[in-house]
């Protein structure tokens, strides 16, 4: 049937991303007890709108995800400045998830069902795998003999810093460290050292440093080079990412 606009009654499906299917249907099933006037809004990234097809058939559906982590509850002030991604199935309720974001001081995206996997990938890109990333460089200092408090303490505001770099100029500007120089030896280096400390982690854990130390190598390689390295310190470079890691792992197990 014909879906009716959304009126001022918004209901948040703040649940976890398994739940909402049975929230939705549980909802649905109250049929003409809840006015058709209220819209129901999931907050995942990664839902499409279809999970709320129970609630479709009467109500204006739609999904409002802040681009912001949430570990634990905030102020509102958390939202100011971020970026809302924001659907729905309806103009008008559109228009109302566009105004409320703006009221907490964001700026709403439209992210429809085509784009919400490649979107939410993004997310975890810049959130997750930075949380990941620098629990990998802590373990690093930890082999060290750093202890993970004062690991920490070294490495987020590096992480910090380059974060501000990349807002303020962007990331082919921020981008600096001896792969943007084209240093090749520190390279090797890095990669010798690695070579080294692996072969004492867990079975599952080897080779893994290395590895992403080559993977996210290559990436900063072609920022780098967008960013005007020249071509022949960048193959250089690329040779001491790739074709040196298998020679040095052979030589760190012998």
């Amino acid at each position: 049937g014909r879906v009716e606009p959304a009126g001022p009654a918004v209901v948040f499906l703040t649940v976890p991303d398994d739940a909402v299917p049975f929230v939705a249907a549980s909802l649905a099933a109250l049929g003409v007890r809840v006015p058709a006037k209220v819209a129901f809004v999931h907050v995942s990234g990664a839902l499409k709108l279809g999970v709320l097809a129970p609630l479709a058939r009467r109500h204006a559906v739609g999904s409002f995800h802040p681009l912001r982590s949430f570990p634990e509850p905030g102020p509102s002030e958390a939202f100011r400045g971020i970026v809302i991604g924001v659907d729905a199935n309806s103009e008008s309720l559109r228009r109302l998830l566009n105004r409320l974001a703006r009221d907490l001081g964001a700026t709403p995206k439209r992210v429809d069902d085509a784009q919400r996997a490649v979107y939410h990938a993004a997310a975890v890109f810049a959130s997750n795998y930075i949380v990941a990333l620098l629990a990998e460089a802590a373990r690093l200092l930890e082999q060290a003999g750093w202890t993970e408090r004062v690991a920490i303490q070294g490495l987020v505001p590096l992480a910090e810093g380059a974060v501000a770099n990349v807002r303020k100029r962007g990331p082919v500007a921020a981008l600096t460290g001896p792969i943007r120089r084209g240093d090749a030896a520190t390279v090797k280096r890095h990669m010798s050292a690695l070579a080294e400390v692996e072969p004492r982690a867990s079975r599952s854990k080897q080779g893994r440093q290395s590895d992403l130390y080559r993977m996210l190598g290559e990436v900063a390689l072609e920022i780098a080079q967008e960013a005007g390295l020249k071509p022949a310190a960048a193959e250089q470079t690329r040779r001491a990412l790739t074709r040196k890691v298998a020679a040095t792992r052979r030589r760190s197990r012998q």
